[in-house]
């Protein structure tokens, strides 16, 4: 229902109530179980058993499963046992990474249980809001949480902190006027919002929305209804599995075939592609990358960002555009003073936020003026600054704060101890401006503050360093345009010399005489730290947009001082688009709208969801920062969700899938390049891993083209896939970053795990080690003629060997190890130490060589074997030198278009 669009007599008759006296108890307890509480319904995910369920639904486990239950039809029970045990464990990895549930609803929940004063039956009650129906008439007041959706009936000085549902920075000047039909969520100002907070005045409203049907409802309705996204890494790793597993049952299905031509038996036969499967699967990868991302979330938490979804890590480093709030993430959140204009010149006011800690700058002959400007200003406020744990904390308006931080700043603290109030005009909309009489030592005076548009007719001389003068009327208007064009807030500041006998002030006293003093520019600056942040991020390739409930000027503003780059218009400045213009954009042009500019204002929160959505029809990676409970649809809809530790909502956390502790958007910059760091490691590990796969697999198939037995058993190739993968593989995960990472353009969406030359770099190493391997198993058993065992166990050694050789040459895919530094990291060295002792354990214990079927033998075959990895490691290396291959970089600062 557009409520705001209404008269209070025709809603208050549409809803059948009474303003006077409220509903009758017995009409509120037939509405409240004809329709339910005022809370909102609980939503319930995916049950714990189902989570664990689904781990073992992937393709390559789904294969695994398949051979332990061949293992055990072929009655080899320690081999099935092995590999269910290796299953078990990796769902269990799985679901414990999975295990966080979503409790934004619950988060939502709790916003509104509150109490509220309500009237039934002729007199106000206590009750709580969860009892309240639509049709309850309930007063507000100054500190109180608005309980449910209202139509303000009556309304004095009523202002209504709604930054964290409408991104409004400062809070709303509330009014009871019919608006019309198409205004926008933000600029509702006849209603009062379920979970928003009363800073200042008194107000009384009909229930118009309770519970899910409230604005706060309806966003708890988005985020349910947000299907949750997969991140670029799970999805590279589903693409690589879905070809990995019709590669291994290709291949397997080939090897039955040979195995059926050569006259095997059909057990033979499954007995080789189970074999096959086993060595093929990369069992340890999963291990390893919730090793590899589990190091990253540690690395970030240290550098201020708290990952709540391991995925999330790498997400970073595939970002190509962040959509960020503007209200408390790119700004400060605090209103401050920056610019004071007198007709004797301007100041500019030093300093950020709520501590007085700044001078004034500027012409010596506009000081005075200046000062006197700021103390009417100071003068005519309501709010308090008071200290709380060493931090200043508002009490009441954020406008009037930064007034008297600027008073504060000017010196003017003991000046405005000896001035007495007598009387007070408080802000009224239809006035647009607040005045206050007070006896000081210069005497009697009624000072003005408010719009200039409400204060300027009624001025007709200006104070001067000399006095005063005529003012010049179109000189100060033409310097309020100049000023909002900045993006500031602007408020003028007059006065009037008051007879000694007066005790009160009238509206009729400030219709004319008034004596301007000057304007004050003030806003919600832009955080330091985020300018360069952006300038990184720009640099990296990455886009920047701000996405917020601001207006549009001042959203613009921001932006350009922030250096955000994106489309403009005619005259130079970054083009903004507003809510209302969002809305008449059709859903096939907004992703080009979205993908061009970079400043959205007025935006509602289903809104932001649009938009987030549209650029990932765009084929981007999308990182949505924000703070307010208007954020979380799009927190959760995004390939990446960050929220604000200190400032942000609950609902906003518990919706994205990282937390800046900090409140700090530099971190973001930090945090993509971590993610960055994190993928460069996860492809060097697979780049080392899948050989050591394919070298088991080559192996086989030589093997079974030779008609000769299994150089390796299957339960020997799942020792090699975990224990290498645990061992040595994880010492890639703590490479050092290497140089240039944020010069790099982001990668493709559609880029895969491993592009073609990895892929041939690949299959070449499979190929030469599958030879080395079969080498030295044919040659112990048909050239020393050792036993089968003996040779097997040497097979194992080789490919641990080879493996141990070839991680050196993976610590970089482009770059020889002499220029990383042979030291530069040292988990590769005890890595391969332990993994040495390991294997000569699992060649001489007589427990290892009973569970894995090994033999000891003769210590010359370490000498060959160490021979073998030598020369893996010397071909690799040549060919980093012969063939050297870069990354992608970032060309002129711009970002290379993602993958349409």
């Amino acid at each position: 229902m557009r409520w705001h669009s209404k008269r209070p007599a025709d809603v208050v008759a549409e809803v059948k109530s009474d303003s006077e006296r409220g509903l009758s108890t017995a009409e509120a307890a037939t509405r409240l179980a004809a329709n339910g509480p005022n809370r909102l319904a609980t939503r319930h995910g995916p049950s714990a058993l189902r989570r664990f369920l689904t781990q073992f639904t992937q393709p390559l486990v789904l294969i695994l499963i398949a051979a332990a239950i061949v293992s055990a039809v072929l009655e080899d029970p320690l081999d099935a046992a092995v590999i269910a045990i290796v299953v078990l464990a990796n769902a269990i990895i799985g679901y414990l990474q999975e295990s966080r549930a979503e409790q934004a609803i619950a988060a939502l929940d709790q916003l509104v249980v509150t109490e509220a004063t309500v009237l039934r039956d002729g007199s106000k009650r206590r009750v709580p809001s969860d009892q309240l129906v639509v049709g309850d008439v309930v007063s507000l007041q100054s500190g109180d949480s608005v309980p449910a959706d209202l139509r303000l009936l009556q309304a004095r000085e009523l202002q209504i902190e709604e930054a964290a549902l409408t991104g409004e920075s400062v809070p709303t000047q509330k009014t009871l006027a019919q608006l019309p039909d198409e205004t926008a969520l933000g600029d509702r100002t006849n209603l009062a919002f379920a979970g928003t907070q009363v800073t200042y005045g008194t107000a009384t409203g009909v229930v118009v929305a309770t519970g899910d049907a409230t604005e706060t409802g309806r966003i708890a309705d988005l985020l349910a209804n947000v299907e949750t996204m997969s991140t670029p890494l799970t999805r590279r790793i589903e693409a690589l599995s879905r070809l990995l597993l019709w590669v291994i049952l290709g291949v397997a299905a080939a090897m039955i075939g040979l195995e059926a031509l050569r006259g095997a038996s059909v057990l033979e036969s499954f007995d080789a592609a189970v074999a096959l499967a086993v060595g093929a699967i990369p069992e340890g990868l999963p291990a390893a990358v919730t090793v590899l991302l589990a190091v990253g979330v540690s690395a970030m938490a240290k550098r201020g960002a708290l990952v709540r979804k391991l995925p999330a890590v790498e997400t970073l480093g595939s970002t190509t555009v962040i959509c960020s709030d503007k209200t408390g993430t790119l700004t400060e959140n605090q209103m401050t003073v920056t610019q004071v204009w007198t007709a004797e010149g301007e100041l500019a006011v030093s300093g950020i936020g709520y501590d007085a800690l700044g001078s004034l700058e500027g012409p010596e002959q506009a000081r005075a003026v200046v000062h006197e400007c700021l103390l009417g200003a100071a003068l005519c406020t309501d709010t308090r600054l008071v200290n709380v744990d060493g931090r200043t904390k508002v009490e009441g308006d954020p406008t009037e704060a930064a007034l008297l931080v600027a008073a504060k700043k000017a010196g003017l603290t003991e000046q405005l101890a000896h001035h007495h109030r007598l009387d007070l005009l408080p802000f009224e909309s239809q006035h647009m401006y607040m005045a206050s009489l007070n006896d000081g030592p210069a005497g009697r005076f009624v000072w003005v503050k408010g719009s200039a548009e409400s204060i300027l007719k009624r001025c007709s001389t200006a104070r001067t360093a000399d006095g005063v003068a005529p003012l010049h009327h179109e000189r100060v208007t033409k310097q309020v345009e100049a000023l909002a064009a900045k993006g500031l807030r602007v408020l003028c500041i007059a006065r009037r010399q008051a007879d000694t006998t007066e005790r009160e002030v009238t509206h009729e006293q400030l219709d004319e005489g008034l004596v301007f003093l000057g304007l004050v520019g003030m806003i919600d600056p832009p955080r330091a730290e985020a300018r360069d942040a952006i300038a990184t991020c720009q640099r990296a390739g990455v886009k920047v947009k701000m996405i917020t409930g601001d207006h549009a000027a001042t959203a613009a503003a921001i932006a350009a001082q922030l250096g955000i780059e994106g489309r403009r218009v005619g005259n130079g400045a970054l083009e903004a688009i507003s809510g209302v213009a969002l809305e008449k954009i059709s859903d096939a042009e907004l992703p080009a709208v979205a993908d061009s500019v970079a400043v959205f204002a007025r935006v509602a929160p289903e809104q932001k969801l649009r938009l987030v959505k549209a650029l990932q029809q765009r084929g981007h990676v999308v990182a949505m920062t924000g703070d307010g409970v208007n954020d979380a649809p799009a927190l959760k809809q995004a390939d990446l969700g960050i929220s604000m530790g200190r400032t942000g909502t609950d609902v906003a956390r518990r919706a994205s899938a990282m937390i800046l502790t900090d409140d700090n958007f530099a971190t973001i910059a930090a945090a993509v390049e971590e993610g960055r760091a994190v993928y460069e490691n996860l492809v060097k590990f697979l780049a080392w891993s899948l050989p050591t796969n394919g070298a088991q697999g080559f192996t086989l198939l030589i093997a079974v083209a030779a008609g000769v037995s299994l150089p390796i058993l299957p339960v020997q190739m799942l020792w090699v896939n975990m224990a290498t993968a645990i061992v040595i593989g994880t010492a890639l995960i703590f490479e050092p970053r290497e140089p240039g990472l944020m010069d790099r353009a982001p990668r493709p969406v559609s880029a895969p795990l491993l592009d073609g030359g990895m892929l041939f770099r690949i299959i070449f190493v499979s190929v030469l080690s599958a030879g080395l391997v079969f080498g030295a198993w044919y040659w112990a058993l048909e050239v020393e003629h050792l036993s089968i065992a003996a040779a097997r166990t040497i097979a194992v050694n080789a490919i641990v060997v080879v493996g141990v050789a070839y991680l050196f040459n993976c610590r970089s895919l482009t770059k020889p190890l002499w220029r990383l530094g042979v030291f530069g990291n040292k988990w590769v060295w005890w890595g391969s130490l332990v993994m040495l002792v390991v294997q000569v354990a699992f060649t001489y214990l007589p427990f290892m060589q009973k569970l894995f079927h090994t033999e000891a033998i003769a210590p010359i075959w370490w000498l060959r074997l160490a021979g073998a990895g030598a020369l893996v490691f010397a071909v690799v290396e040549l060919k980093k030198v012969v063939l050297p291959s870069e990354p992608a970089r970032v060309r002129q600062g711009h970002a290379q278009q993602p993958a349409q």
